[in-house]
């Protein structure tokens, strides 16, 4: 099972998810409780290993200032959330990055429909960590998904079952409170996402 954990913005919890088995790492780079600059992403993955994909997180930029945010951030993976249009994915292309595309389970369900990597299915409020019906998705999304949207280590294996995703992506579900991660919680659903 392919993990996520997503919204990062401590030394302490890049560290802990990383020794926890995590695969992809995001920093947020939008309007968030959880967002850092360029710069503050650059300095939390440096300390990241090449197995473990570094991804930006972007909602509504455009492909110009998610470009130049990706290059300061030295990101390897492009997350562009909610609904941009396919001439944004066309125009990251060149980068030779991972590109992923979070939607909710209205929009187009293939992975790669966009020339993305990377499919993310979140809540109908993407980005809430709102729970929503997982089984809704069961068997429509192809190639390579993770589920999203209120998962947490209490739920990721039911969400699991119920969804069969390749992978899962969590942020809030592992917070104390808004922006505030807890490696307690992290290693916890990590453990949880692969019994």
């Amino acid at each position: 099972m392919y993990v996520k954990i997503c919204g990062l913005s401590e030394p302490e919890h890049v560290a802990t998810a990383v020794e926890a088995g995590a695969d992809a790492i995001g920093f947020v780079m939008t309007r968030s409780p959880r967002q850092v600059t360029p710069e503050r992403a650059a300095e939390l993955a440096a300390a990241v290993p090449a197995h473990v994909l570094t991804v930006g997180v972007f909602r509504g930029e455009s492909p110009e200032t998610v470009r130049a945010a990706t290059l300061a951030s030295g990101m390897r993976g492009i997350q562009l959330h909610g609904k941009h249009p396919h001439g944004d994915f066309t125009a990251l292309k060149d980068l030779g990055h991972t590109l992923i595309r979070a939607v909710d389970a209205k929009a187009d369900l293939r992975c790669g429909a966009y020339d993305e990597d990377l499919l993310i299915i979140d809540a109908p409020r993407p980005g809430s960590g709102e729970s929503w019906d997982w089984s809704a998705v069961r068997g429509h999304p192809s190639g390579h998904w993770l589920l999203a949207g209120g998962l947490a280590p209490s739920n990721v294996a039911d969400a699991i079952a119920a969804a069969e995703p390749w992978g899962v992506d969590v942020s809030s579900g592992v917070e104390l409170a808004p922006g505030v991660k807890d490696s307690d919680l992290i290693r916890r659903f990590i453990t949880a996402a692969r019994p």
